[in-house]
């Protein structure tokens, strides 16, 4: 009886070319909408420091001869260091022997996901964040709600960062708010967003209110649905692209317990990546909001 020769970690591994990395890394990029909104800067395993104007010159008009004004400009430094992030996929051998390059394909979408989700989650609600409290979208005071009149509540929002001198650059929204545009109409009951504000992209996207807007999952928590503001002022880093490591004999935690791979004939592929991520200042952002609804029928 012919017997089936046991999956090697060499030969699963020659499925995960180096080359391959920087996709992942690019593929994980184009699913964060605040990857997509901001920018990225280069940034070294020690850090990168950020300069920032604090105050601006001026200019006065003098006449013939006259004195000129002397004046000066402010410049601060910010610090952005980067932070790992991590995750395991875990598979069976007779799944990698029978299509590793479509298990591999899997895990690249996977991975992408799972990075993009966390990085979000940390840059806009500073959820498990390693970048610092207050360092990130949340940290605003600015509130608008959207629930009772998105447009007015849009126009609302903008008007809060225009009193305060800042600008509208963008839009970060779940897609729970796109049945809310949709939904909007002007006082002859005709929709205001005639053509569709989204268009199909990596990330789902399109114009509002002149500006670009990004849809994804996971923006919203709680009440908040998204955020409007000035996207200039954040930027983002990574280390290079996503190091991988793949193992059969190690013991890994599935379900809070630990699980050896030999024993079980399992495969594991471990992902990492190194981000950096600030916020220069929140309050060159507005929390778009969607209040409860009041309870019915209770009594």
């Amino acid at each position: 009886m012919a017997q089936t020769a046991a999956t090697q970690t060499s030969e699963f591994a020659g499925f995960l070319k180096p080359a391959l990395a920087e996709d992942y890394f690019k593929e994980a990029a184009r699913s964060s909408v605040v990857q997509s909104l901001t920018r990225r800067i280069p940034l070294g395993i020690n850090g990168q420091e950020i300069p920032y104007v604090t105050s601006k010159p001026s200019a006065s008009w003098v006449s013939e001869a006259g004195q000129k004004p002397t004046t000066s400009g402010g410049i601060a430094l910010d610090t952005i260091k980067p932070h790992k992030i991590a995750a395991i996929t875990v598979v069976s051998a007779e799944v990698v022997r029978a299509n590793p390059g479509n298990y591999v394909a899997m895990f690249r979408e996977q991975i992408a996901e799972a990075f993009a989700l966390a990085f979000d989650a940390a840059a806009l609600h500073g959820t498990s964040s390693p970048f610092g409290v207050d360092n990130n979208l949340d940290a605003t005071s600015k509130q608008a709600n959207i629930a009772d009149g998105a447009y007015d509540g849009f126009v609302g929002g903008l008007g809060q960062l225009v009193n305060d001198q800042k600008k509208l650059t963008g839009f970060a929204l779940d897609r729970t708010v796109e049945p809310i545009l949709l939904g909007e109409k002007d006082g002859s009951g005709r929709p205001l967003f005639v053509d569709a504000v989204y268009e199909n992209t990596a990330l789902e996207g399109g114009r509002l209110l002149g500006r670009q807007a990004l849809y994804a999952d996971g923006v919203a928590e709680d009440d908040i649905v998204g955020y409007a503001g000035d996207f200039s002022k954040a930027v983002w880093g990574a280390v290079g692209g996503i190091s991988y490591d793949v193992s059969t004999q190690a013991t890994v935690t599935l379900d809070g317990d630990l699980v050896s791979l030999w024993e079980h004939n399992l495969v594991a592929i471990r992902a990492e990546a190194e981000y950096g991520f600030h916020v220069a200042d929140p309050e060159a952002f507005v929390k778009l909001t969607k209040a409860a609804e009041d309870a019915e029928g209770e009594g």
